[in-house]
């Protein structure tokens, strides 16, 4: 009778169990095992060519420690976002790895990144290592999504060269912080406040043909948390291709 019992609750412990781990959430913290290759034919950073549209500005953010990905690319969604990469192998690679910024969409060799070679050899312990590593040129890798952290810089807005006062505006994020996603933009007009929501052309770059005109513009982000966020300072009137402006906001998490 005894056994019975025991048994039986045996039974019952394992079928909670199974049941709390049936419901546990997610690991956000837990690696994912993939591959990385790196630029072969660019500089030490990054390029400038990048489907962010992050142009000359791509190649050197976050010090040139960047990054193109293949699904991790989302269309775009995944532009400005940041990933701990370290490599597998024990007698090259530290258990640090590398913070790197997605920048660019591409895959090569079953690769979920693409790494700036300077990103790739600094997954490495030392510059020997680093050098060994860089003779693979593709290695396997385990990764996990980061906050990015900019400490001493607001998120910014650039004017794409292509835009035409008042006809036609186009900009680009740059020094998105957080762990979170920029899922849509919305412009409001400061006066008689008329916003529109604005295309995600490509990348990190929105576009409006008819943007409201009157006033400044506020720029509205929502991001992936569902919270919208309103940068402290607007774009002026008389905004010109190529202004690069300060949104006066810095996100933490």
């Amino acid at each position: 009778m005894a056994c019975l019992q025991f048994v039986f609750n045996f039974l019952v412990a394992t079928l909670l169990l199974l049941k709390c781990v049936g419901n546990a959430a997610p690991c956000e913290d837990c690696f994912t095992q993939s591959r990385a290759a790196y630029y072969p034919n660019s500089d030490d950073k990054g390029t400038e060519t990048g489907r962010c549209g992050y142009g000359t500005f791509g190649a050197t953010i976050n010090d040139g420690d960047v990054a193109a990905a293949s699904d991790l690319y989302e269309d775009g969604l995944g532009c400005g976002a940041c990933y701990q990469v370290r490599c597998a192998n024990s007698k090259y690679c530290s258990d640090k790895g590398v913070t790197v910024v997605i920048t660019d969409h591409g895959s090569s060799h079953n690769t979920d990144f693409i790494l700036s070679s300077r990103a790739f050899g600094r997954m490495a312990q030392n510059a020997d290592a680093a050098a060994s590593l860089l003779a693979f040129g593709v290695t396997d890798i385990e990764y996990r999504r980061v906050s990015c952290s900019y400490p001493n810089t607001n998120i910014t807005i650039k004017i794409d060269e292509s835009s035409n006062n008042p006809h036609y505006l186009a900009f680009v994020i740059w020094y998105q912080q957080g762990m979170k996603d920029i899922t849509a933009v919305q412009l409001c007009e400061t006066e008689s406040y008329v916003c529109k929501v604005l295309d995600r052309s490509y990348g990190a770059v929105w576009t409006s043909s008819s943007p409201p005109t009157g006033g400044a513009l506020s720029v509205r982000m929502l991001f992936s948390d569902e919270k919208w966020i309103v940068p402290l300072n607007h774009i002026p009137t008389n905004w010109k291709p190529g202004d690069v402006y300060d949104s006066g906001v810095q996100l933490t998490a």
